[in-house]
């Protein structure tokens, strides 16, 4: 996969001193044969789950303009990153875009490498977890992971056609039939974005989830030793970031826009803990709309978030 440098362009400082590399200068064209102890970006091309659940669409080029947004941003060191190009969902059809998603993630974990996929919808989470299925396989009877899941809504929606409202649900009903445990852990949940029906699955799932309104930063020091129990509890860990968790000042280029939602800060701070746990194993962030977006202030809120995933950093 040849990488598209035209999305891959920024700052370059020649004639300083020290390091001054950015990631558009160490990103590598996907090699699987060199992609070990790496990261490997992905895009996923969709806005077709948004639009079966009614959302507004845009979704779709969220991908390349995070790439955009990255590209000149500093590394330490040399970081192992390779850009493995885009899934695109043609047409209406979404489960289709989703198995070769799941495909390209199940093989690039067997390459060793980390993937970071960057969405599309958040029916993302469904393709990315298929090739953590296709991966894992039955190990996941043993081997439980955590689905941590930052966001606005629950996306549990029991409906029989796929949308950006059910990946949850499909996930739920996919380890079931593989007689595997359903972690769940929904942070950044709106009692205002949610039925009542869909509280009432999420306990009879056993979703463990945290309302935005509780997520205050002087809380912090408590969640992260709430969370680091969580993790304590699993072997794998698949983190997915809906933009739309942050508050809509902060992000106003997603699908659904906050009016409370969690502080970045807050978001940073747990994210850290899942990275420092050497547990995750999958990544993906979803609804970033560039068609709503405020002088790209969404896409640099979202690379900032990506960043320390794609580059590995354990700080």
């Amino acid at each position: 996969m040849t990488i598209d440098r035209t999305v891959w362009q920024g700052r370059v400082d020649t004639g300083e001193t020290g390091h001054t590399l950015r990631l558009h200068q160490v990103l590598r064209d996907y090699d699987a044969s060199q992609a070990a102890g790496g990261a490997v970006v992905l895009g996923f091309c969709s806005d077709e789950g948004v639009r079966r659940n009614h959302g507004r669409q845009g979704a779709v080029a969220g991908p390349d303009m995070l790439r955009r947004a990255l590209a000149s941003l500093p590394v330490k060191g040399t970081p192992v990153v390779f850009d493995g190009g885009n899934i695109v969902c043609a047409d209406d059809r979404l489960e289709a875009a989703q198995a070769v998603l799941g495909h390209r993630v199940a093989e690039v974990l067997a390459a060793g490498a980390l993937p970071v996929v960057l969405g599309g919808g958040h029916e993302i989470a469904y393709g990315t977890f298929l090739g953590v299925a296709e991966h894992f396989g039955d190990r996941l009877r043993d081997e439980p992971i955590l689905i941590l899941n930052f966001d606005a809504h629950f996306d549990l929606r029991a409906q029989p056609t796929a949308s950006s409202g059910t990946p949850f649900w499909q996930i739920s009903q996919l380890l079931a039939g593989r007689q595997a445990p359903f972690h769940y852990a929904c942070l950044g949940v709106s009692r205002y974005s949610n039925t009542d029906a869909l509280f009432e699955r999420a306990d009879a799932l056993n979703v463990d989830y945290w309302l935005d309104e509780t997520m205050l930063a002087h809380r912090l020091p408590e969640m992260c030793e709430q969370l680091e129990k969580k993790l304590a509890q699993v072997s794998h860990v698949y983190l997915t970031i809906d933009m739309d968790v942050l508050p809509g000042e902060k992000a106003p280029g997603v699908s659904a826009p906050a009016a409370h939602g969690v502080a970045l800060e807050v978001v940073e701070a747990l994210i850290g803990v899942v990275r420092r746990s050497g547990k995750l194993r999958v990544a993906d962030i979803a609804e970033y709309n560039p068609t709503y977006d405020r002088d790209g202030l969404t896409a640099r809120v979202g690379a900032r978030l990506l960043h320390p995933l794609i580059t590995q950093l354990r700080a």
